[in-house]
């Protein structure tokens, strides 16, 4: 997989104990790589992190981003090869009730790690990882290309657009000198689902808290519509982008966006009604609140550079996705198994007979 160009590698991964981060971790693993993880916390309880041992498995620091000196004593110290920056304060709702927390997570923590690179100095690949709401959200039909406006209404989409903009900068100010050793790309993606995310306020954790609670999912805005997307699919993509970074240098050091073709986007309430398909014991009810915070109703990327340039494509279908998902929870609440190393042998599989060219 990915030309075998982590076998062997140390591989610093930003935000490792979260759900994107533990999937990635777990791959990298598979793919041999030596995993150096930094993450503050264990952010939810369960923990797929905890549940599959990872800290035994990995180089394990419990720091925080946003303190410059120990991020930059830890890259100066591993020398990784490649970074993988995904920690962030995730959570919408948080940015509201935390404004500065998420502000501080998201931009300076991005600054910082930045920064620490900068001063190493040192060969690394970095893939920076922020989101589809680091564009600015006119609810248009179309998906956002790589080259529209960043920003937001909200402080987690600001937080975001910043953070791109820190990229840029940084990029363009120290990282794009004939004398960096740094190569820099950026990856972008959307609503992401899959088994082991326990993240307060996504829709698919309310769903399946309230049936492990036995209790009636409550839907507050069920006509939004979002790009849902299996977890591996945008980490394939991460995968390739540093492949393709670290062989063909400059061509590749640019944003990209990741997200499912047309049919995954759907609206909140589908995404319920394909839960039960799969699960059949939910029960969910429609709560409107006029109080709402400020939540886009559309929002989808156009993911044709990725197609092209990349030769990247989505693996699982709308139908898939959801049937994985579901099926990795209903194992571990019925059975008191992960199937997460299944999961991603079944989508490594997949991708293979569909003749996608990272997965050979």
């Amino acid at each position: 997989m990915f030309n075998n160009i982590y076998k062997n590698k140390k591989v610093l991964v930003t935000g490792h104990t979260g759900f994107k981060g533990t999937w990635l971790t777990t791959w990298l693993i598979k793919l041999g790589a030596n995993v150096i993880g930094i993450s503050k916390d264990i952010p939810t309880h369960p923990s797929m992190f905890k549940e599959l041992k990872l800290e035994e498995k990995i180089k394990h620091y419990q720091e925080d981003i946003r303190d410059l000196s120990k991020m930059t004593v830890i890259i100066l110290n591993e020398k990784p090869d490649f970074l993988f920056h995904l920690a962030a304060q995730p959570i919408v709702s948080t940015s509201y009730s935390d404004p500065i927390e998420t502000i501080s997570s998201n931009v300076m923590g991005t600054a910082n790690i930045l920064e620490a690179l900068k001063t190493s100095n040192h060969k690394c690949t970095a893939i920076i990882i922020t989101s589809d709401k680091a564009y600015d959200n006119v609810e248009q039909v179309w998906g956002y290309k790589e080259d529209d406006k960043m920003g937001g209404k909200d402080v987690y989409s600001g937080s975001k657009g910043a953070a791109e903009l820190i990229i840029k900068s940084y990029y363009h100010s120290f990282l794009k000198n004939k004398d960096s050793n740094i190569k820099l790309a950026i990856g972008r993606a959307g609503n992401v689902i899959g088994g082991g995310d326990w993240a307060k306020d996504r829709l698919m954790t309310d769903i399946i808290l309230s049936v492990a609670q036995n209790k009636k999912v409550n839907i507050r805005n069920p006509y939004a519509t979002r790009p849902w997307q299996h977890v591996l699919e945008p980490l394939s993509g991460y995968l390739l982008v540093g492949q393709k970074l670290l062989e063909q240098k400059i061509k590749f050091a640019e944003g990209w966006n990741f997200g499912p073709n047309d049919e995954g986007s759907i609206t909140v309430e589908e995404v319920v009604i394909n839960v039960k398909k799969n699960w059949d014991i939910i029960e969910y009810e429609i709560n409107r609140d006029i109080n709402q915070l400020h939540e886009a109703n559309l929002l989808k990327l156009d993911c044709s550079k990725a197609h092209i340039s990349l030769k990247w494509q989505n693996v699982w279908d709308s139908d898939t996705t959801f049937e994985k998902t579901i099926e990795w929870y209903k194992n571990f609440y019925e059975n008191q198994s992960i199937t997460t190393q299944e999961d991603l042998q079944s989508y490594v599989q997949a991708a293979r007979e569909k003749g996608i060219q990272w997965a050979n």
